[in-house]
């Protein structure tokens, strides 16, 4: 299978080179490598350079943007930078962080998913972070989403769910239309990917807020947002960030923020929440 990736990349010196030799290492390797240098003031463009020039199929495209680090828009509207200097000749298409380490059968084993299982639409493996010298699971989410460090879509799925939203929330919403579209979604706990960077270690004070408002452009509603908002808090070690990301859900709708999905995609979404709320009491 064609492996085309996407690594948007803001300061990453002390992290993208083991990224790409991570990835030039692999038992399958990508077909392209794109590594969208946004607004880097380090050597992050020099660093990725020497690669482009060791291998054809690795490429910079280098933009500029806010240097303030929001999740969400910044990161998909520079993917959307790289996607754009790409072809159609692509099997499966990957937004990876640029703090990442592959284990080197990674990409085989992911593509071996997608060969087995025609309607497997998204796939990944599990984040680890470093603690204390040993690497531990990174777990601020159910397993089985996929983190948006790690995305991996087959194309046709890619596709129908209108590519990935350049809004926080962006890589929870995505699955969402993937199961709205009768797409499955795997993660492979034997893939243990090593994240050298915490999730939001670097999200400026201003991005607080962005998560309620992803629920509510999500539509889930007061009550999943609220039970949604109290998991992740505690998860984060936090009860702080449960009034954040309640007062970004009523600015949202106080302001009319436009929604992410449609009635219809809403109504879906709830139901699926909802369930997976109740099994977990039943």
């Amino acid at each position: 299978m064609n492996f085309y990736i996407i690594i948007p990349a803001h300061n990453e010196e002390d992290y993208i080179g083991k990224t790409l030799q991570s990835l030039v290492e692999q038992t399958l390797l990508p077909k392209q490598v794109v590594v969208v240098n946004d607004n880097s003031t380090d050597k992050t463009q020099s660093i990725v350079e020497k690669y482009a020039l060791n291998y054809e199929w690795i490429s910079l495209v280098n933009t500029q943007s806010s240097e303030a680090h929001l999740p969400g828009s910044k990161i998909i509207n520079a993917f959307y930078k790289g996607l754009k200097t790409l072809d159609n000749a692509y099997d499966v298409i990957c937004k990876f962080d640029a703090d990442l380490i592959f284990p080197k059968h990674y990409l085989e084993v992911i593509s071996s998913h997608f060969k087995t299982n025609e309607k497997l639409g998204m796939a990944s493996g599990f984040c680890y972070i470093e603690k204390d010298g040993t690497w531990v699971l990174e777990n601020l989410t159910n397993k089985d989403h996929i983190r948006g460090a790690l995305k991996a879509y087959r194309k046709e799925c890619f596709k129908q769910i209108g590519q990935l939203k350049s809004s926080m929330g962006w890589d929870t919403v995505d699955e969402l239309l993937a199961k709205y579209h009768d797409w499955e979604i795997l993660t492979d706990e034997t893939l243990h990917v090593k994240h050298l960077k915490p999730t939001g270690q670097s999200y400026n004070k201003a991005s607080k807020y962005l998560q309620g408002e992803a629920m509510y452009k999500m539509r889930y509603g007061f009550w999943i947002t609220l039970i949604s908002a109290l998991k992740l808090a505690y998860k984060k070690g936090s009860l702080s960030l449960f009034r954040d990301y309640m007062n970004g859900f009523f600015k949202a709708k106080s302001n009319k923020v436009e929604f992410l999905v449609s009635k219809e995609k809403g109504k879906f979404i709830r139901s699926l929440r909802w369930k997976g709320i109740l099994e977990k009491f039943i």
